[in-house]
């Protein structure tokens, strides 16, 4: 390969990737090359206004090391962060001593290195103040060679509380930024404390978001080290996608070096490696002189790969990484090194004039892509605590419910690298919120200046992921102006008010992504139209929305939408029983308990979810009743808005409902809870996210059979439609060999109701819908033309035959003599993952599926243990 090289300068901030890393640091001065320590052990913390010093997690937070220390109960369980405000009003102290070589302290540079520092923070080394903070999501750096000493050394952060810095703002200000109209809502703590969002730059989920516990963390909540190096260090490598085609891929590679003035008109040598998806190198190692200047510099390269691998989002083709390695050597030694891995592909945000308005499509490699998605909150009160396996299991639950995107939503964290990671590995696109979110920010200088340095070193960081497929600058904010009365509360403030939300997103955000990232598109709020039209039109942009729930419009009301991208839309349910277990007692088991009312954080809350319930379905005879039915409403909701939006392709292109993951224990629109357990809408998202979707629709008199594909070539399928009572019997069926169109929504069938029905009771009967491609079926559907709570269901009793497959694997067939509508499996007391469940088993059928123990059991154990309800019998 040819590597042509220039010089150019680079101003401003840059992030700082760490590539280069050992433990230890006894070899620093020999090598000269740069040394990266982890001071990540021997921390301790105390309250700040006492001396009983106890054991530190680096990283961590303040209550996961008063939970590890017994110095507090559970957070999460029963009431129990009612009792535990008080530690978000106090300052915390945390410290560690490491010792240093006397080599060491030749080094040109030393520098401690903070990822994460949550969130006002003094930080001292041996008494000698060093560095403040006020920012989580930005990485701080301090030169502390004047203040390092061989031997050993003292390191001390006091964190301030947050709330007491910035319990005086609002009023300093003259106005509340905070955009909400909930009290309990985002940005209040415990007896309605002040707003926190909008005057700091901390997560805004942790401390009282309408499904979150009111918790103010405070903490090292991301690595500490200590960098050495002498002449020069990598600061970035970065790859420009040019052009990319099947048969060639033009890159730019950027490589950005540090140089101290000693070492100005030194000679280096540039070595870049290139690494396919299979492991090999591509191409010949390259190497390039350099005549290293001081301060910060870029390297550029150009680089060409013939007839490359491309990267695919999930359900188009496979995922495809390239590694790039580049090392700065000087006279034969390594002076650091810096590697990158991303996927090479096209990634455009189609938004053209058409017949509907103006679209709203992302178009990978060609290719447009229907969005089957949902919305990403962090996993963990304490992000801490989401380990990779945790942050995995949740990924692929998305993909392999045939999801292709994530929206990482604005209120909560920029998530960490194993979580890019993964997206990139399983073709999961990411739609990226800046945090900001719901609230109006101030624009004083350095407010700004501390964005800036967020959003630079942000996208600086996540840049080369593939996943990565748009930026967006905040969630809600420019509908909350528009549509929630926003300028009038800010009364004699708005036009100051206003003109920082464009100081902000329109000005401040783009100019970095043009200088950091000007490939990916941008978009200053969700849902927003770009000033075109009102944010949340129908015909441009996308939409939230909330009336369904947040109004109290019918669920039918979904049906009412044709958006260009549905961003979000959501509806609450609880979780199991096994879940709620979790984090109660016996006698909290009812919904107008005090716990469950605290882990309700919706203002409207229970009642809500027990009106849109009566609506549709009988009263469930108890608590655990109570607790599956509001899993079926939650599942048939969401199913009934997905179909919609997918059988209106082309003029919606993206459903991405709220919410994946849940955060703790708590009734939420979460899809899997806090525990991991798969509620029914993800085990529904399975199969109305399928590639192939057979979609039944009741339009006027007619009942019609529509076929969604998200394939990218014609298939030809066989769709069979039949009529059966609850008891079995055949009262209509009809097949038909269809050529599915790709990447389309069509009609394949067209059936009047009258035909269908004849004089049945719609209130026993029950339409199902088969479709197979090459013999499998790939997409099933159930129809039904009453409300559940209208239905004569019979009295079902499914009938299970186990078989075991290896050591934690079982297969069980399930078989009804009637209809058994919305079954969920479970067993008594062991736990594990059934593979498909909360599904409608049709009389007379037998149905075969997988089941994974989670601990060692035995085929009788589980016709013991096992569970089978169905909708009848919660009544």
């Amino acid at each position: 390969m040819h590597l042509p090289f220039s010089l150019r300068r680079i101003f401003g901030s840059g992030l700082v990737l760490l590539l280069f890393a050992t433990h230890t640091m006894a070899q620093t001065a020999a090598s000269r090359g740069k040394t990266t320590t982890l001071l990540n052990t021997g921390w301790r913390f105390k309250q700040a206004s006492k001396e009983n010093w106890a054991p530190a997690t680096v990283p961590g937070c303040v209550h996961t090391d008063l939970l590890a220390t017994k110095q507090i109960d559970d957070p999460l369980y029963r009431d129990n962060e009612l009792k535990q405000q008080w530690i978000g009003k106090t300052d915390w102290e945390y410290e560690t001593t490491f010792t240093v070589p006397a080599a060491t302290l030749q080094r040109s540079n030393l520098e401690l290195v903070f990822k994460g520092l949550d969130t006002y923070a003094d930080v001292t080394l041996n008494n000698v103040g060093v560095l403040h903070t006020d920012n989580m999501f930005r990485e701080w750096r301090a030169n502390v060679k004047p203040q390092l000493k061989a031997g050993e050394n003292r390191l001390h952060i006091r964190f301030r509380s947050p709330l007491n810095e910035v319990a005086g703002l609002p009023a300093k200000y003259g106005y509340n930024l905070y955009a909400g109209n909930d009290e309990q809502a985002m940005g209040f703590v415990g007896d309605k404390g002040p707003a926190l969002s909008p005057y700091t730059r901390k997560a805004p989920y942790q401390y009282g978001w309408d499904w979150g516990p009111r918790f103010v963390t405070s903490g090292i909540w991301q690595p500490v080290q200590l960098e050495a190096w002498d002449a020069a260090k990598l600061t970035d490598l970065h790859v420009i996608q040019r052009q990319i085609s099947p048969q060639a891929a033009q890159l730019g590679l950027e490589v950005e070096y540090e140089a101290t003035a000693s070492a100005a008109k030194q000679e280096a040598t540039l070595v870049i490696e290139t690494i396919g998806p299979d492991g090999k190198a591509v191409g010949q190692r390259s190497e390039q002189k350099v005549t290293l200047q001081p301060n910060r510099h870029t390297l550029t390269a150009e680089l060409q790969l013939s007839n490359p691998q491309l990267w695919y989002p999930a359900g188009y083709g496979a995922q495809a990484l390239y590694s790039f390695r580049a090392q700065l050597l000087q006279n034969g030694q390594p002076l650091d090194e810096a590697t990158t891995r991303t996927g090479l592909r096209t990634l455009q945000l189609r938004r053209e004039h058409d017949q509907y308005g103006k679209s709203f499509e992302f178009i990978v490699n060609g290719i447009p892509i229907f969005v089957k998605g949902v919305n990403w909150i962090p996993a963990e009160i304490f992000p801490t605590r989401v380990t990779p396996a945790r942050y995995h299991q949740l990924l692929q639950a998305a993909k392999d419910c045939n999801m292709n995107m994530v929206r990482v939503w604005g209120g909560g964290i920029y998530e960490n690298q194993y979580f890019y990671d993964t997206c990139d590995e399983l073709g999961l696109l990411v739609w990226q919120d800046f945090m900001f979110a719901c609230s109006f920010y101030p624009g004083n200088q350095e407010f700004v200046d501390n964005v800036r340095a967020e959003a630079t070193y942000q996208v600086k960081r996540l840049r080369d992921h593939p996943s990565i497929s748009i930026w967006v600058g905040n969630n809600e904010n420019e509908i909350a102006w528009q549509q929630w009365g926003i300028p009038e509360k800010m009364g004699a403030h708005k036009l100051e008010v206003w003109s920082n939300y464009l100081k902000l997103y329109r000005d401040l955000l783009p100019t970095v992504l043009q200088e950091q990232d000007p490939s990916r598109p941008y978009m200053s709020s969700s849902p927003s139209a770009e000033f075109e039209d009102m944010a949340g039109s129908q015909t441009n942009g996308d939409m939230h929305y909330w009336d369904v729930w947040g109004g109290t419009a019918p669920l039918s009301d979904y049906e009412k939408q044709v958006p260009r991208f549905m961003s979000e839309y959501g509806f609450q349910s609880f979780p199991e029983l096994k879940s709620v277990k979790e984090f109660t007692v016996e006698a909290d088991h009812d919904i107008t308990s005090a716990v469950m009312k605290e882990h309700q954080r919706s203002a409207a809350g229970n009642p809500r979810l027990k009106e849109y319930l009566l609506r549709d379905y009988k009263e469930p005879k108890n608590f655990e009743s109570f607790l599956y039915v509001s899993q079926v409403l939650q599942a048939q909701a969401i199913k009934l808005a997905a179909e919609h939006l997918r059988r209106n392709r082309p003029r919606t292109m993206g459903s991405m409902y709220w919410q994946l993951d849940d955060c703790w224990g708590v009734a939420s629109w979460s899809s899997i809870d806090y525990y991991g357990r798969w509620k029914a809408l993800q085990y529904y998202a399975k199969r109305f996210y399928s590639p192939v979707l057979v979609s039944p629709h009741e339009e006027g008199d007619n009942v019609r059979f529509y076929v969604v594909s998200d394939k990218t070539t014609a298939t030809p399928g066989q769709l069979q439609v039949r009529l059966q009572d609850f008891n079995g019997r055949t009262l209509f069926s009809q097949t038909q060999s269809l050529q599915i169109e790709p990447l389309t929504s069509k009609a394949y069938l067209d059936i009047p109701r009258a035909k269908l029905l004849g004089k049945q009771d719609p209130k026993r009967v029950v339409l199902s819908c088969e479709l197979r491609v090459g013999g499998e079926v790939v997409s099933t559907n159930t129809h039904y033309f009453a409300l559940p709570k209208d239905l004569q269901l019979p009295n079902s009793k499914v009938e299970a035959d186990w078989k075991q497959t290896n050591d934690s694997t079982f297969q069980v067939t399930l078989q009804s003599k009637t209809l058994a509508r919305a079954v969920m499996l479970t067993l008594a007391q062991a736990d594990g993952f059934f593979a498909d469940n909360y599904f409608d088993l049709l009389p007379g059928e037998k149905k075969t599926l997988t089941f994974q123990s989670k601990a060692p059991i035995t085929v009788a154990e589980l016709r013991r243990q096992l569970v089978a309800r169905s909708l009848v019998d919660a009544f």
